[in-house]
């Protein structure tokens, strides 16, 4: 077994600055000019004014990543109009200075922005790819996470139209987030076969600007939309969820450690903490133990899938735990995860969180994954890893559904 490179392939934008901006970068300057003209329109109207302040920070960002990463032509005026911004947003004690510095950020937004429609078209890739770059298939069970929070947080089901909103903005938020995924993981995509290389970015349909702006529009979009909407919380946590999974999992601990799905898997475990903070506004102990299964969840589904193609990784030099400790240590750590999981899963019962619909659902549910692991771990074929990594996502998918049909039978 060769134990992958200490040190993994730089992330790099060189093949991305070639390329002008694009309609979803194009969008969200747009969106910046009109949000911050919205504020500096709004500086005496006290609460919305302030309101309005948070709903332009998200687009404007957007574009300054962008520009830092792909589009060198845009950082003068992007960086000055962030500069500004923040600097205006301090000042707010003198109103002089607080409105001049508004209005530079507006103008150097409007320049970024009149700058991005500049250059020739270039094709960005054909629809159906960058629906393949939202991850539909993870997305699913992120939204019904984040939903089964909200009917827990509401003791019932909730306002349809507050559901709406909440499965919208955070399929936008995991929708963005996988997508930058896809740009950072090119180079790795490529080394790992078939299951991999023909992904969009990876493969050269996406050209990795146009997948890096569709990322951020959709992050930005999905923070204006859950902080208009819903409320601030729900837009903070689906956008700490994001940056977790991009910038802490995927750009540092999935290319320098066998435990990066141990850390990495707090990203996955967000949506329910989302669904719990629409519906209530706060976080509790209860919203803590949604995150909780699905962060202990997370290693014995992931080891799983790692043991299935654990040479794919091992030629990509990512450390997943079958790549560096072999097949007995991760089936030993399946087994006691999954032990952790199912005695987890149990604990709400003392403190009476939930009935009986969950009682039945976490012993048969928990009964069933204790002995596919327990089995693997006694015969690690691929059948079994196979075994394993799908019944953990229809685990997980039960278990979140009887959570939020509980309340519901008397």
């Amino acid at each position: 077994m060769r134990a992958p490179s200490p040190n993994p392939p730089e992330l790099h934008w060189t093949d991305a600055r070639d390329v002008p901006p694009g309609p979803w970068l194009r969008l969200c300057a747009l969106g910046a000019v009109a949000a911050g003209a919205a504020a500096v329109a709004s500086g005496e109207l006290g609460l919305a004014h302030r309101a309005l302040v948070l709903v332009a920070l998200p687009p404007l960002a957007a574009l300054v990543a962008a520009a830092r990463f792909a589009h060198p032509a845009l950082r003068a005026p992007a960086y000055t109009a962030l500069g500004a911004f923040l600097a205006a947003t301090a000042a707010w004690w003198s109103q002089p200075l607080h409105v001049g510095l508004a209005a530079l950020s507006l103008a150097a937004t409007a320049v970024a922005a009149a700058v991005s429609f500049r250059g020739e078209r270039v094709s960005g890739g054909p629809l159906r790819d960058y629906v393949t770059l939202t991850k539909p298939r993870i997305m699913s069970l992120l939204l019904l996470t984040g939903a089964a929070g909200m009917f827990v947080g509401a003791g019932g089901v909730p306002p349809l139209a507050d559901l709406g909103v909440l499965l919208v903005g955070l399929g936008l938020a995991c929708g963005g987030a996988s997508a930058l995924n896809h740009v950072l993981d090119r180079d790795i995509d490529r080394l790992m076969g078939t299951r991999t290389e023909r992904r969009p970015v990876a493969s050269g349909r996406v050209p990795p600007a146009r997948a890096l702006e569709f990322g951020l529009a959709l992050s930005a979009l999905s923070f204006v939309l859950l902080a208009s909407l819903a409320n601030v919380l729900t837009a903070l946590l689906a956008l700490a969820g994001n940056l977790f999974y991009v910038l802490v999992y995927t750009g540092w601990l999935k290319r320098s450690t066998p435990q990066n799905i141990v850390v990495g898997g707090a990203a996955g475990a967000v949506p329910p903490l989302v669904g719990w903070a629409a519906a209530t506004g706060n976080l509790t102990l209860p919203a803590l133990f949604l995150f909780l299964v699905v962060f202990v969840w997370t290693p014995p589904h992931f080891w799983a899938l790692a043991l299935l193609i654990r040479r794919q990784y091992e030629a990509a030099g990512v450390p997943m735990l079958p790549v560096v400790r072999g097949e007995r240590e991760t089936t030993r750590q399946i087994v006691l995860y999954t032990v952790g999981l199912v005695a987890l899963t149990l604990a709400p019962l003392a403190w009476g969180m939930f009935g009986a619909v969950y009682l039945v659902a976490a012993v048969a549910l928990g009964a069933g994954f204790l002995l596919l692991a327990w089995r693997l771990r006694r015969e690690p074929t691929p059948g079994r890893a196979a075994l394993v990594f799908h019944y953990s996502l229809a685990y997980l998918a039960l278990l979140f559904v009887a959570m939020a049909v509980d309340p519901l039978v008397v």
